[in-house]
């Protein structure tokens, strides 16, 4: 049984942990701040309740294997999943409007083609059929796989562009993609509605960003009952029935090396803890920042992304009651100076005081540039969120807005990290889960396989792989 020391407690982490003592070993979890989660957190107030992290789960599949594998309750015992169908409705600069259905191609092509025009369905589909052999070419290596040694092969774009008349020019960025292949201004914003959501900029992420909206298109978006908070609270009951300790409100200020490995951390007070081995779920550009980590750069030095943007969450408080025909989600696209927001409103009791109220969570991705007027931006978001949300401003209660400030406060860093993508020159690809230094490891949304609920959920598959099987571990199966 080895001493195991987790840094943090996000749902990468926590993952991690749980897997890692049902393995046997004996895990303790100290967490600097006064609860755990991470990233998946959640405000209250007057009765009204809001996820302040992702409000959808993709790819449940992940957190099904978890269950599975640390105890006898499946994830349905634990958590109540609902399929959100339509998966979104859409809101266009020039008016137009359509509900996108969950998880089904054909529903979509039709729905494309009823509302943007004969034609529109038949382009978008067959950019799905290209972004699925991105989605197959790199599935493997980016998502079930510990990051290889050489990762040169990920650097080369998987997405394979048209091969018909002046689409033969290399396809280098998504929003190339969105401008030469799908040739409609909606679908072109469509296409960067994905991108934007997980983090990225379309100008600048690479076409097999195309895997996005594949992915979820194709495996669908899911609700969890009660907000995203108690998939968080499940997963950490798991971990207390697996008996993980957890300490809260105690920062790890250090990682202890001892003869070229890490052997235990240093807690702020100055206590040192021995362990086997670390594994670190804080956000590896605040571990780095804070030299919580100390070795000689190298070339093998540890890549992070850097994605320059930020999450804007602005909480609603509503009177009245959700309309009978409300849609659980909204993407509002971009008009004059308003941003693209995704608009949530789960029908969902136990975020609400009573029927006669609605809680309603706003999000827009920004660039993290130092003196933004955050309340002046959450006014143009609300303003947006006024085509979701009929009488908006008239049913306004209150609101609180979570800037990317916040977020850095509550996590350590203020970006969004995104999911890995191959291609770019391999500038998007995380820290891999085995760090330079034996015996520390990372998880959580910045290591690979990168940022969102279900990549998170399999950076700790992948880091209780290596650490229980070694180097024989060849990835999730």
């Amino acid at each position: 049984m080895a001493r195991i020391v987790v840094i943090g407690a996000g749902l990468g982490a926590m993952a991690a942990a749980a897997r890692l003592a049902v393995a046997g070993h004996r895990v303790t979890v100290y967490e600097q701040g006064a609860t755990y989660g991470g990233a998946v957190g959640r405000f209250a107030r007057d009765g009204f309740a809001f996820d302040t992290g992702p409000g959808l789960l993709h790819l449940p599949a992940v957190y099904r294997d978890l269950f599975v594998k640390t105890g006898k309750e499946p994830l349905e015992e634990c958590v109540a999943l609902t399929q959100v169908d339509p998966a979104a409705r859409h809101v266009f600069a020039d008016g137009t409007r359509v509900d996108l259905p969950n998880a089904s191609r054909a529903g979509t092509v039709a729905a494309l083609d009823a509302a943007l025009g004969a034609g529109a369905g038949e382009r978008w589909g067959d950019f799905l059929t290209r972004a699925r052999e991105a989605w197959d070419r790199t599935r493997r290596p980016l998502l079930e796989e510990p990051q290889p040694t050489d990762p040169a092969p990920l650097a080369r774009e998987p997405y394979p562009a048209p091969k018909a008349g002046l689409l033969r020019r290399p396809t280098r960025t998504l929003a190339q993609v969105g401008a030469r292949e799908l040739r409609d201004p909606r679908l072109a914003a469509l296409l960067d509605a994905y991108a934007w959501a997980y983090g990225f900029d379309p100008a600048d992420a690479p076409a097999s960003a195309a895997v996005l909206p594949y992915m979820e298109q194709t495996f669908g978006s899911w609700y969890v009952a009660g907000g995203l908070r108690a998939l968080a609270d499940a997963v950490y009951e798991r971990c207390r029935k697996r008996r993980v300790e957890f300490v809260f409100d105690t920062p790890v200020v250090d990682v202890l090396e001892k003869d070229g490995r890490a052997v235990g951390v240093c807690l702020d007070g100055g206590e040192e803890v021995a362990a086997d081995h670390v594994v670190s779920g804080a956000p590896v550009p605040a571990l780095y920042r804070d030299q919580v980590v100390e070795w000689e750069r190298g070339e093998d030095w540890p890549r992070h992304q850097v994605l320059g943007t930020g999450r804007v969450t602005v909480c609603l408080a509503l009177r009245g009651a959700r309309e009978a025909d409300a849609v659980h989600r909204t993407v509002v696209h971009a008009e004059g100076g308003r941003p693209t927001v995704t608009v949530l409103r789960p029908d969902d009791p136990a975020l609400r005081p009573d029927a006669d109220h609605e809680s309603v969570t706003v999000t827009a991705t920004v660039r993290t540039t130092p003196g933004q007027e955050w309340e002046a931006f959450a006014d143009r978001m609300v303003e947006a969120a006024g085509q979701a949300v009929p009488g908006l401003r008239d049913r306004l209660l209150w609101r609180h807005v979570r800037t990317p400030e916040d977020v850095r406060r509550d996590t350590g860093a203020a970006e969004v990290p995104g999911p890995a993508l191959a291609g770019a020159g391999g500038r998007l690809l995380p820290a891999a889960n085995r760090s330079p230094l034996p015996g520390l490891y990372f998880a959580g949304g910045w290591s690979h396989p990168g940022g969102g609920l279900a990549h998170a959920g399999m950076s700790g598959a992948l880091v209780a792989g290596l650490i229980v099987e070694g180097a024989d571990f060849r990835g999730s199966q």
